[in-house]
């Protein structure tokens, strides 16, 4: 897909985001995005210590007995809501274009993110 049809999200890596539903739905602790999926039909982030699967590692030379390991998986976008800091809560953003430059605008404190 060409980069100008390429859809934009609000979500970045590095954000805090609240988890708004599924199993781990808590719209009052805000978490860390680790990384965004954007390309997928249904795009999807990881979340830190959100959804987290059990992956059984084979033996290899750093672990010779191999290991059960808790990692997060991904989860869709659309179950996550950016965190706004100052309002508290989770907020809608809108994009302000300011000196040739995207900024993102919380919708509850009008402030930039």
């Amino acid at each position: 897909m060409k980069a100008r049809f390429q859809p934009k999200y609000n979500i970045k890596k590095g954000d805090q985001v609240v988890v708004i539903a599924g199993d781990d739905k808590n719209p009052t602790t805000p978490r860390t995005v680790l990384s965004v999926i954007p390309h997928a039909t249904n795009p999807k982030v990881v979340v830190e210590g959100v959804a987290l699967a059990t992956k059984h590692k084979k033996p290899n030379a750093q672990n010779p007995q191999g290991a059960i390991v808790k990692e997060e998986a991904a989860i869709s976008l659309s179950n996550v809501m950016l965190w706004d800091a100052k309002a508290g809560a989770g907020t809608k953003v809108s994009r302000d274009r300011s000196s040739g430059k995207a900024v993102r605008i919380s919708k509850k404190s009008n402030q930039a993110i």
